[in-house]
C-alpha cells in the first residue's frame, strides 16, 4: 500500500494511504458486505481526531440496517428478513433521511487516536479511546449516528469529532472495551431517561442481548431489584449478572406479577408483549424502549396510557451525561463486559451469521 503524510496538529505522521474495511453496498443479504483492503484512509477535519480502530463490537442495528428494516415500509420482526433483506424495503435509514452507499458500518469502536485535526491539541496523539455513536450538532438532535450516517468502526482507521473520542483509562483489553459503547451507552440512556431509582424494581426484556445484558447490570448499580427476560438456557449468565430472577422470554407477565408490580420497563424487544408490559406496570410507571426486535407495530390501549399515568419515553440520542458517565463507570470498574465471541474482521459474515443466532450472551466483537 502506498504512504502519505496525514496532518497531527503541527506535525505530520506518516500512515498507509489505503485500509481495510468491510462496506455495506446495499439493503440485502450478506452479499451486500464487501470486505475490501484498498479503501482510502479518511482524512480528520479541523475539530477531528483520526483512530487507528482495535476491535468494533457488533450490533442489531448492523443487521437491521443491511436488510432495510429501518424503513417505515416494513412492519416485520428483524429475523424475517436478516439473512436475505426484506423485499420492499426502503432507503429511508433509522434518522428518517436515505441512507447512502457505500458506507462502513460499526457503531462500536475501541482504539488509539493517531492523527489530529488542526484544532485539536496534538497531545491527544496516543490516547486510547471509545467512540460516543451518536454526534450532536447544533442542537439536541441535530445528529449523526457513527456507522450509519457517517463511517463508522468496521475498518482499520475512523475520524470522529474530537469531543466524541473518549480517552479511558483501563486495565481491560480493547475487545473487551469495545463491547461497551453502543449497547452500554443505549442502556444507560435508557435507565437516565426513565429515572431508574435505588429500591425500584425494573423489567427489563431482551436481557441476554447486548443492551439487555448491559440494562441488567446498570439497573443492578443504580440499586434496582431487577427482573429480566430471557429463554431458560442464559438463565444463569444473567442472573450473574445481577437479575434478581429470571423469567422465560414468553413469559404471562399478568399472570406471574397482576396488574401493577413493576416501577419501571426497559424495552428491547417489542413486539406482542408491549401491551402486557404496560399492564404491569404502576400507576405512574415509566415505560423506556429502545428497540423493537420482535416487531416494531404494537397494539396501544390508550385506556391504560393515560388512566394508569404511564409515561412512555423513546430513547435513542443519549443525554449530554450518559457517554462519560459510562467511561467513569468502566474506570473505577463499576461494570464489565459481556463478551461472547471474537471474530477477525476479515470474518465479518461468520460474526453476523453467528449473532443471528441469538444463542450468545453479551457481545460479539470484531479484532482489526
Amino acid at each position: 500500500m502506498v504512504s502519505e503524510p496525514v496532518w497531527a496538529g503541527t506535525r505530520r505522521v506518516t500512515i498507509a494511504a489505503n485500509m481495510r474495511a468491510v462496506l455495506l453496498t446495499g439493503h440485502g443479504g450478506y452479499d451486500r458486505l464487501d470486505f475490501r483492503d484498498d479503501v482510502p484512509l479518511p482524512k480528520p477535519g479541523a475539530d477531528d481526531v483520526l483512530i487507528r480502530v482495535a476491535a468494533a463490537g457488533v450490533n442489531n442495528t448492523d443487521i437491521n440496517t443491511r436488510i432495510g428494516w429501518y424503513s417505515k415500509s416494513v412492519a416485520e420482526a428483524t429475523d424475517a428478513g436478516a439473512v436475505s433483506g426484506i423485499k420492499g424495503a426502503g432507503d429511508d435509514g433509522w434518522s428518517g433521511a436515505a441512507f447512502r452507499f457505500p458506507r462502513i458500518q460499526g457503531a462500536d469502536a475501541c482504539g488509539h487516536i493517531v492523527a489530529v485535526g488542526h484544532n485539536i491539541n496534538p497531545a491527544r496523539i496516543g490516547e486510547r479511546v471509545l467512540v460516543e455513536p451518536v454526534f450532536h450538532g447544533a442542537s439536541r438532535f441535530d445528529i449523526l449516528y457513527f456507522g450509519s450516517e457517517v463511517d463508522g468502526g468496521f475498518a482499520d482507521y475512523t475520524c470522529v469529532p474530537a469531543m466524541h473520542a473518549h480517552r479511558v483509562e483501563s486495565q481491560l483489553s480493547d475487545i473487551e472495551l469495545a463491547s461497551f459503547p453502543c449497547a452500554y451507552g443505549t442502556a444507560e440512556n435508557i435507565l437516565t431517561r426513565i429515572n431508574v431509582q435505588a429500591g425500584e424494581r425494573v423489567l427489563i426484556t431482551g436481557a441476554s442481548g447486548g443492551v439487555g445484558s448491559a440494562a441488567v447490570q446498570l439497573a443492578k448499580r443504580r440499586g434496582a431489584e431487577v427482573i429480566a427476560m430471557a429463554s431458560d438456557t442464559k438463565a444463569e449468565s444473567v442472573r450473574a449478572l445481577g437479575a434478581s430472577q429470571v423469567i422465560p422470554r414468553d413469559a404471562d407477565l399478568a399472570a406471574l406479577f397482576g396488574p401493577e408490580h413493576f416501577d419501571a420497563a426497559v424495552d428491547i424487544v417489542g413486539g406482542p408483549q408491549f401491551g402486557e408490559i404496560l399492564n404491569v406496570l404502576k400507576r405512574g410507571g415509566r415505560y423506556g424502549v429502545s428497540g423493537a426486535i420482535s416487531g416494531p407495530i404494537v397494539d396501544l390501549d390508550l385506556r391504560t396510557l393515560y388512566l394508569k399515568d404511564l409515561r412512555l419515553i423513546g430513547c435513542t440520542v443519549l443525554e449530554p451525561d450518559v457517554f462519560a458517565n459510562l467511561v467513569s463507570y468502566i474506570e473505577r470498574g463499576e461494570i464489565q463486559p459481556v463478551v461472547a465471541a471474537v471474530y477477525d474482521i476479515s470474518e465479518i459474515v461468520k460474526a453476523q451469521e453467528a449473532f443471528l443466532t441469538k444463542q450468545h450472551v453479551g457481545k460479539i466483537v470484531l479484532s482489526l
